[in-house]
């Protein structure tokens, strides 16, 4: 028993020294995802030149950081005519390059690690793209596109078939700071949260479960941490294998990111541990499914090898510079609450989660929260822009469907706010792009 109340202490520390930093980055991730709208990421990526795998990486920066929400977008993508190879860098972009995962790399491992979030995801994307180029037949892309557009369900469909930004005219600061874009803000970071805490709690749990029941001895041995030669070339290897194995991805990553740091995996190691979240096995099971048998192998062995790339050049960069971190100055938290900074950046970001969170509850988010684990297609022209509001027939929903007439002139709204829609459009397309009017093809 004393064991697992140590395991469980472990994991209330680090979950209470993260809770503000987690906040922080979901909410400037809805402020950037509140103005880029998914509708005109396709055809920006029509191909893989270096300018076009660029955009295709930002764009993925600015959206969800759900891995699920990633891969059911980047299919998304591709059913729509975006090149295969761009689709997989904005995944990529979308689960290594955002900025929540950055914040709390930096507080948990600190800012080197940070940085080799950041210059590794695009080294990673180069190898990937090289890989694909050389690699990727006619007849595989061929047989994944065929696959793709059967549309087979995955996770969290709904939720990366969301557009939920603000459109309009006007400055960034001035569709953010109107009530439509403090609507659209409030509505991404409650949905993220709903489509990543399942992975955090279990990340956590298994970080404080190792942390507290593994021996210190075992990691020695298992990272080789007595030969620093060969345990450089060993940890980008065993990196991405430990992570297929946790089940865990994105941000989940990270508190047992620490723990194999503290037992020795090497920096490179670390690196291609954390951009593995795409190649755990639940996700290779929606590859099967997307893309079919031999292309989620094709995916398996390139993203392991452009991870594991990744990692040594990382390795070898950071080295070169002096920039590794002494991993004898950290250590899993374990000390419990007490009133130090930590608590009073809690109780103000856990404030400022509960205003958005009060706002989505106010404006029709629950009904799109109903709609994350949909099919492919069950967004199909349904507009974020009224559903934002709360302006739904909710007699229609029970059976449900919407009425687009009544939300179009914005009969109803939970908060008073009428007619709203006009500065907070958006579309939520998974299937092809609407152009004009609203169509209802989906069940709920």
């Amino acid at each position: 028993m004393g064991a697992v109340m140590h395991a469980l202490k472990i994991t209330g520390s680090m979950t209470w020294e993260i809770t503000w930093a987690l906040i922080l980055g979901f909410a400037l991730s809805a402020v950037i995802q509140a103005v880029v709208r998914k509708s005109t990421v396709a055809r920006l990526l029509g191909d893989d030149r270096p300018r076009t795998l660029t955009v295709a990486s930002l764009l993925g920066a600015a959206s969800s950081s759900c891995s699920y929400a990633a891969v059911a977008l980047a299919r998304s993508l591709f059913r729509k005519g975006a090149n295969f190879t761009s689709a997989m860098a904005f995944q990529i972009g979308s689960t290594n390059l955002v900025l929540e995962l950055g914040v709390i790399l930096w507080l948990l491992l600190g800012w080197q690690f940070t940085l080799a979030e950041f210059i590794g995801g695009p080294i990673m994307i180069a190898i990937l793209a090289l890989l694909f180029r050389y690699f990727l037949k006619p007849h595989l892309l061929h047989e994944a596109r065929e696959q793709a557009d059967r549309g087979v369900a995955g996770s969290m469909e709904g939720h990366a078939a969301m557009d939920m930004s603000v459109a309009g005219e006007g400055s960034f600061l001035k569709r953010l700071l109107s009530r439509a874009g403090f609507t659209s803000v409030s509505h991404v970071f409650v949905m993220e949260w709903a489509a990543i805490l399942r992975d955090l709690v279990i990340g956590l749990f298994i970080a404080g479960a190792i942390a507290a029941w593994v021996p210190d001895s075992f990691w020695e041995h298992f990272f080789l941490t007595g030969h620093p030669v060969l345990a450089g070339i060993w940890g980008p290897l065993i990196g991405p294998l430990v992570a297929v194995l946790s089940f865990v991805c994105s941000i989940g990553n990270v508190p047992l990111a620490l723990v194999l740091w503290q037992g020795g995996i090497s920096f490179g190691g670390v690196t291609s541990f954390i951009f593995a979240d795409l190649i755990i096995l639940p996700i290779l099971s929606i590859y099967k499914k997307y893309y079919g048998k031999r292309a989620a192998w094709f995916l398996l062995w390139t993203f392991f090898i452009a991870m594991a790339g990744a990692g040594y050049a990382i390795e070898l960069l950071f080295t070169a510079f002096g920039w590794v971190p002494d991993r004898d100055g950290m250590k899993v938290m374990s000390e419990g609450v007490s009133w130090n900074y930590t608590t009073f950046l809690n109780i103000a970001f856990l404030l400022l989660a509960a205003v958005l969170t009060l706002r989505f509850l106010r404006t029709g988010g629950m009904a799109m929260m109903r709609m994350m684990g949909g099919g492919p297609d069950d967004m199909t022209g349904h507009d974020h822009a009224a559903m934002g509001h709360g302006e739904m027939d909710h007699s229609a929903m029970g059976h449900g469907e919407m009425d687009h007439s009544t939300m179009h002139h914005g009969e109803h709204s939970d908060d008073g706010e009428h007619g709203e829609h006009g500065e907070h459009g958006g579309q939520a397309n998974s299937g092809h792009e609407q152009h004009g009017g609203h169509e209802h093809h989906g069940h709920h």
